[in-house]
């Protein structure tokens, strides 16, 4: 029987944490191009692979939300594989960031992880209170999913160098964003520290935004 049974399904261990990767499985492939994200993406992607190793070494469940991209018969693991083997632009942010199998992961067909989707669900089911958002785009799906995080009355910890946007400039306005209106503590990966299924943060207020570019 898979670990996450144990862990977090039938016996209900209480994890009032949760780490969010938001569409960091993705082709990037864009009609515009996605050069520009993709090298925002890829130092951030090595920030969220550590995170994500000290976040289950802590019993913190792990859950990937990803774009449908309009395709309503959308499979998950064909997403992965495609990502994987297809010679994609994001291809190497999905071989840092490829799930486990004990990995939860939940699809969404708009910029939010929360409409239209079952993560509201899952959270409360794992008994979750706290969401550290990671992923891209940061002004756009970590923006939408912070403020109906923040509706919904969990708190939110977004790590600074855990998130991109296709400038560095979008992607400070939107941390500032998300500090003010959804009151989210905005700190660097190293800060953030995991203890059994629990989150802590270290002097987070203080802690400056990215220069923009």
């Amino acid at each position: 029987m898979p670990d996450r049974f144990h862990l977090h399904g039938a016996q209900r261990r209480k994890c009032s944490t949760a780490l969010l990767l938001i569409d960091v499985i993705n082709d990037m492939e864009f009609p515009d191009g996605g050069d520009k994200l993709l090298r925002q993406t890829l130092p951030a992607a090595r920030k969220i692979a550590a995170l994500k190793k000290r976040a289950v070494a802590a019993g913190v469940p792990v859950i990937y939300v990803n774009d449908n991209f309009g395709k309503w018969r959308s499979d998950f693991k064909k997403l992965v594989r495609h990502c994987l083997q297809d010679g994609v632009r994001g291809e190497p942010v999905a071989r840092l960031l490829a799930p486990a199998p004990e990995d939860y992961f939940v699809l969404k067909p708009k910029s939010s992880a929360f409409f239209g989707t079952t993560l509201h669900s899952l959270l409360n089911y794992l008994e979750v209170t706290t969401l550290v958002l990671t992923g891209v785009a940061a002004d756009v799906c970590i923006l939408f999913t912070a403020h109906d995080a923040h509706l919904r009355d969990y708190q939110i910890i977004v790590p600074s160098d855990c998130v991109a946007s296709n400038f560095k400039r979008e992607t400070t306005a939107a941390l500032a964003n998300m500090r003010k209106a959804t009151h989210a503590v905005v700190c660097e990966s190293p800060m953030i520290h995991f203890s059994q299924g629990k989150v802590r943060t270290k002097s987070v207020r203080a802690k400056a935004l990215p220069r923009a570019a």
